[in-house]
Formats: C-alpha cells, structure tokens, sequence
C-alpha cells in the first residue's frame, strides 16, 4: 500500500483542475465588476436626489430623502464588501495560474517537427 505524493499525481488532471478553479474565479470576478457597477450608481443616484432636494430642485420629501441617504449608505457597504471579495478572488486568480503554469513547466514537451507531404 503506497500512498502517492502531489508529485506523483497525473499533471494533466490537475492541471485541468486547475482550468477549472481558473474559470470558476473569473466568472466571480465579473460579478464583482457588475456588482461594483451597482454599487457606484447608487452611490451616484442617491446624492444626485440627496442634493437636488437640498437645492430645492425636488420638492421636499421625507421618503425620497430617506431612499436617497439608504441608496448612499447600501452604495458604500456593496463597493466595499464588493471590493474585498474581488481582490480577494484576484488573490485565488493570480495563485491557481501560478500553479497551473508551474505544472505546465514541469511536463516534459517534445518538438513536433512540421512533416513534409508528397502531393
């Protein structure tokens, strides 16, 4: 009974593995870059009603003040929630192709030479 080292794992699954963790993470990072997208215009829509009723150029509400401060403060709690996953997931990102490649440099790859055809 052996039991087999990382080293001795077959490179080609784990490197396929490692696509795998590559695709899942990118896929969470474009959802970090909507979600981030959705944070800004919140942020960008609650001060723009925010400052038009302090200018008087809507007629003061207390609900669309009330939206506008929640939409700032839910705007600033996504973007940074948001931001601390995507670097987070970038982190995951940049490690997994570093192993990927590290696994690619360590297979041993033969030239392929171009064969000449006879037509």
């Amino acid at each position: 009974m052996s039991a087999t080292s990382e080293d001795d794992a077959d490179p080609d699954s784990e490197i396929a593995r490692l696509e795998d963790r590559i695709e899942q993470l990118a896929v969470e990072l474009d959802k970090c870059r909507k979600y981030s997208l959705a944070a800004r215009a919140m942020l960008v829509l609650g001060g723009a009603v925010l400052l038009a009723l302090m200018l008087g150029a809507i007629q003061f509400n207390g609900l669309a003040m009330s939206a506008s401060i929640a939409a700032i403060l839910g705007g600033i709690v996504l973007w940074g929630s948001n931001s601390s996953t995507a670097k987070e997931a970038a982190a995951h990102l940049a490690e997994a192709e570093a192993e990927r490649n590290a696994l690619i440099d360590r297979i041993e790859l033969h030239e392929v030479t171009p064969r000449t055809t006879l037509h």
